[in-house]
């Protein structure tokens, strides 16, 4: 896969089929698009193209309402590639990109990226203030001789599946049916830091994650993660909150790896999040809180270590 980070300066030679959209978190109903521009380009014997934003708009428009982020761009340009896509393309949202028309934004996208195809879902705006819309582009590409698949939305369980939607469901904890939505363990990455060590003195050892603060974190809680480091995975429990026991005032991402006893401090992690187990609370001592963490290991030992959708 060939990554571009262009803000229409770079004229491509082959044709392609290009999807567009944020893409958030590439969830089913992001990959269901992504799957089909995959599909209309090899039939038509073009390159495949995903065109979008290295950066949220509203970090130019508001600042002040720029959600929390699903995933960043790191991820999203692994799962596009594992996915098969040929081009991707991280556009810099700014001042001036943020004044091109509608019409305009299509045309560029035409003549700079021999574009055949545009393939985008049902909600798609684009161009100056979100004037352009799916009527638009059904009219553009009439006028500009461009084929147009618009994918209609995914639906579990009557709900439409939506990044907004996922973003709520981690923040609220309901991981079980965020990882449905996105049909793949929601996950942190970073490197591991140095904490207070509180888990070593109770028999639990604990990693500390130094995660991405532009992303969305599950409600404070106790939860079944696994832990990929170095290429293998292993069974864990995170804890996300502030240590009430001991009155810790910073929120820590802490995750004891069972059966495992590697220093990797420094070291990078990705933690997948399964399952909620339980709210984090205040135990009356270390004795307790032990006995407790004993409890929530129990649980995650008896989990699965492969990802399954509930």
């Amino acid at each position: 896969m060939i990554v571009y980070e262009d803000n229409f300066n770079i004229k491509l030679d082959e044709k392609t089929y290009i999807a567009l959209g944020s893409f958030d978190g590439l969830h089913i109903g992001h990959m269901n698009l992504i799957n089909k521009t995959i599909e209309l380009a090899r039939a038509n014997k073009a390159k495949s193209m995903v065109f979008t934003f290295k950066n949220h708009p509203l970090t130019i428009i508001n600042e002040e309402m720029v959600p929390k982020l699903i995933m960043n761009n790191k991820a999203k340009t692994e799962l596009l590639k594992d996915a098969g896509i040929d081009i991707l393309n991280y556009v810099e949202f700014n001042e001036e990109f943020m004044r091109i028309s509608p019409e305009k934004f299509i045309e560029n996208i035409i003549g700079y990226y021999n574009a055949k195809g545009l393939i985008v879902g049902f909600n798609y705006r684009f161009g100056y203030k979100n004037l352009g819309d799916i009527e638009l582009l059904e009219d553009l590409s009439n006028s500009l001789g461009f084929e147009l698949s618009v994918i209609s939305p995914v639906k579990v369980n009557d709900e439409i599946v939506s990044s907004s939607r996922i973003r709520h469901l981690i923040s609220e904890g309901d991981i079980t049916k965020a990882n449905r939505f996105l049909n793949r363990p929601f996950f942190l990455e970073g490197k591991v830091v140095s904490g207070k060590q509180l888990g070593k003195k109770i028999g639990f050892p604990t990693i500390n994650l130094d995660y991405n603060k532009s992303l969305v974190l599950p409600r404070g809680g106790v939860y079944y993660t696994v832990v990929e480091y170095s290429g293998k995975k292993y069974k864990g429990i995170t804890n996300i909150g502030y240590n009430p026991t001991v009155k810790d005032k910073k929120l820590s991402i802490e995750t004891h790896i069972i059966d495992f006893n590697k220093d990797i401090y420094n070291e990078f992690v990705k933690i997948y999040f399964y399952k909620r187990i339980r709210d984090e609370k205040k135990f009356e001592s270390l004795e307790t809180l032990s006995k407790q963490l004993e409890k929530d290991k129990n649980y995650a030992e008896k989990q699965n270590l492969e990802f399954k959708i509930d």
